[in-house]
Parts: C-alpha cells; sequence; structure tokens
C-alpha cells in the first residue's frame, strides 16, 4: 500500500503573522473566532502560550480540538461576559469585529477581561473601496472584501477613523497600529493611524493598551 501523501502547509494569512508576533511568551491569551485554530496553533507553537479559543461553528471548534487546542463553542456578542475581569494579557479578534451584531459590546468586554486587546479588520476607508463606490456605484469586492454584498457575513463594516472613533468612545487607549496592503506589506506607528492610512490601508491591526 502507498504511503499517504503529507497535507499541503496552510497558508499563514498575513495578519495573523504580525499578530503573533506581538504576543509576548508565555502569555494568557483568548482568540476570539478563532475559526479553524491557526493563529492558537501558531501562538502555541511558537510563543508558547496559554490559549485559548472561543468559536461560532462546530465545524471551526471540532478542527480545533483535533489539532489539540483548547476550544469552545460560543458567541462573542452574548458570551464575553462569562469571562472574569482581567482573565488574560491578550484578547484577540482578528478578521471578525464586522461580523458581530454589537461591536461596541464587543469591544466593551474584550477591554474588560484582556490586559491588551488586538483587533484586526478590513477598511472600508480604502482608496479602491471608494472609487469603486463612486465610479460604479455597487458594493465594492476586493481581496480584503471578498463577498457579494447578498453573502457577505459582515454587517459592520468600517474605516479606521470609525474604528479609531470608537475607542475614544470607550475611553481605550490605542497603543499602535499596524496598517497593510494586500501583500501582506505593513507599517507600524505608535498611537492610532491618521487620514493617510484610512485612505492608503486595505486592512490594519489595532493593539489597544487596557491596563
Amino acid at each position: 500500500m502507498a504511503a499517504a501523501m503529507p497535507s499541503p502547509p496552510r497558508a499563514t494569512r498575513a495578519d495573523l503573522v504580525r499578530i503573533a508576533e506581538l504576543v509576548s511568551h508565555g502569555a494568557r491569551v483568548l482568540d476570539i473566532g478563532c475559526g479553524d485554530g491557526h493563529l492558537l496553533e501558531i501562538l502555541r507553537d511558537e510563543r508558547g502560550v496559554d490559549g485559548r479559543g472561543i468559536e461560532l461553528s462546530q465545524t471551526g471548534v471540532n478542527a480545533c480540538v483535533s489539532r489539540g487546542l483548547s476550544v469552545i463553542q460560543g458567541d462573542a456578542d452574548t458570551d464575553l461576559a462569562d469571562y472574569p475581569d482581567g482573565a488574560f494579557d491578550f484578547v484577540i479578534l482578528s478578521q471578525t469585529i464586522q461580523a458581530t451584531q454589537n461591536p461596541r459590546e464587543v469591544m466593551t468586554q474584550m477591554m474588560r477581561i484582556g490586559r491588551r486587546v488586538i483587533v484586526s479588520f478590513p477598511n472600508f476607508g480604502h482608496w479602491k473601496v471608494r472609487a469603486h463606490l463612486v465610479l460604479r456605484g455597487r458594493m465594492p469586492v476586493t481581496s480584503s472584501l471578498a463577498y457579494q454584498w447578498w453573502e457577505t457575513p459582515n454587517i459592520h463594516l468600517c474605516t479606521l477613523a470609525d474604528f479609531t472613533a470608537l475607542c475614544d468612545l470607550l475611553g481605550s487607549d490605542v497603543e499602535s497600529t499596524i496598517v497593510m496592503d494586500s501583500s501582506g506589506t505593513a507599517r507600524t506607528q505608535k498611537g492610532p493611524p491618521g487620514w493617510w492610512a484610512n485612505l492608503t490601508a486595505e486592512q490594519a491591526i489595532f493593539v489597544l493598551d487596557c491596563q
């Protein structure tokens, strides 16, 4: 019998690579909307974290458990209130906030349970998105916003400026921002992004200090 061929390695999203670099070795981490557990797996294997995950889909939970990850099925919109204050060093929400029902409440809970919060999302203020709306008058489909309007899970799209305003409203300190283009090229700056980043970044990673 022929030996089974090994599965090809999974491609790692550029924002996950950057997020993993931000997490301290041995930190307590909660990954919200962790999908198949790719980020948690990286953090476990490369950063030695004490990682936990919460994922809405049973398929995602099953994939995580099969990799030996500690993940439960749950909804970010309703289940974060069950975690105690300051339970984690890092709480991560990657490419998920735009799919939540109540982003403000999700952020409030994340800031309560984490010493630092890391959020990544696609930037609806990118110049290609603006141009598509102006020139074609239709909802854009791009590499970071890859769904047609009738099938998208994204119900609360925002710009970098919108998210910064939410952080201000919640009294959260934006420690740093990483802005990225479609190729994964990244630029890090202290504090919140400016107007140029809001125009040119296809996605961004915000690091919030909640101490």
